[in-house]
């Protein structure tokens, strides 16, 4: 499949999954594939954790403001921003004229009552600016670094919420249209990330179904990060001739760290596997890197093997 083509499927990629699934690493993962591709790429954060940032090479947090990540030959670049609900709040009471309300309410720390006066409220803004930036067309792609899996569904269930006890105005509006961003498959998808473990996959599955049911969103690939695909060669035992020039301990100690290993390797592929069998969905798998860190070096690495699978698959909707 032409990767072009395959990142261009939605404008809005919203990368979810359980907590410690290294949803950040393949946020800028992606993000660095489609640059590659001559994209340009938006990387938004939501949760300021700073995996996103140094992923992609820059030092610091993430803030309002854009900055410039990457520059690729390809002529594709990488820009990265945070979208705090707070500021989205800001920017929202602004551009309806309520500039002195919105100085009041930060003078007086009374901002997080306005925010919480309306369930779904924050939840909405967050997308509201995500829809702002799609229109734009100054991306061809917006990689969104969500939460972890609940507070993600809850992203993605509020607008169609708000919408339906919000009497009418802007408040509504902005849900309504969210909405419709969110119900369409050429703007909004969801990437699930997971690990090939037995609760990062129960996890996913359920998420899968409450993604698509409750939120009405598009699933795109799963991506399984961290994945060693079983080595025939792990599954066979040391033999005599090896053991014999070894001492007995050490040769006990190879034998089952062997074992250990070939039976870890097993599981986790048992673990995709029994993912493929619940989700209709194609599978991507990220290998696992050793490092302290991911760092933008390492983030390359892992866009290229993104990459050589993507234009191993066939063309999909």
């Amino acid at each position: 499949m032409d990767p072009v083509a395959f990142f261009e499927r939605s404008t809005v990629l919203v990368v979810a999954g359980k907590g410690g699934v290294g949803k950040s690493t393949v946020s800028a993962s992606i993000a660095v594939a489609a640059a590659s591709c001559g994209l340009r790429v938006l990387a938004v954060e939501l949760e300021g954790r700073g995996e996103l940032p140094r992923a992609l090479g820059l030092d610091g947090t993430l803030t309002w403001d854009e900055r410039e990540a990457i520059e690729d030959p390809s002529e594709g670049s990488v820009t990265a921003r945070r979208i705090r609900p707070d500021d989205a709040l800001v920017e929202w009471l602004g551009a309806h004229a309520l500039g002195p309300v919105v100085r009041r309410l930060r003078t007086s720390g009374a901002l997080e009552v306005v925010a919480f006066a309306i369930p779904g409220i924050r939840e909405v803004l967050v997308l509201g600016k995500l829809k702002a930036l799609e229109r734009t067309g100054d991306f061809d792609l917006v990689v969104v670094d969500a939460p972890a899996t609940g507070h993600a569904i809850t992203l993605l269930t509020s607008p169609a919420g708000l919408s339906g006890i919000a009497r009418g105005g802007p408040v509504r509006r902005n849900a309504e249209e969210v909405t419709q961003m969110l119900g369409d498959p050429a703007r909004c998808r969801v990437v699930l990330v997971t690990l090939p473990r037995e609760l990062a996959v129960d996890e996913t599955i359920e998420a899968a179904f409450e993604v698509e049911d409750r939120a009405g969103v598009k699933l795109s690939e799963v991506i399984v990060n961290q994945y060693v695909a079983p080595d025939a060669a792990l599954d066979e035992p040391l033999s005599a001739e090896d053991a014999a020039v070894l001492a007995p301990s050490i040769a006990d100690a190879v034998e089952a760290s062997r074992r250990f290993a070939s039976s870890r390797q097993h599981a986790a592929a048992d673990e995709v596997d029994r993912l493929a069998q619940a989700l209709p969905l194609r599978q991507l798998t990220l290998p696992r890197i050793e490092a302290a860190r991911i760092g933008l070096a390492e983030t390359r690495t892992l866009a290229g093997a993104l990459l050589a699978q993507i234009r191993g698959m066939e063309a999909s909707p």
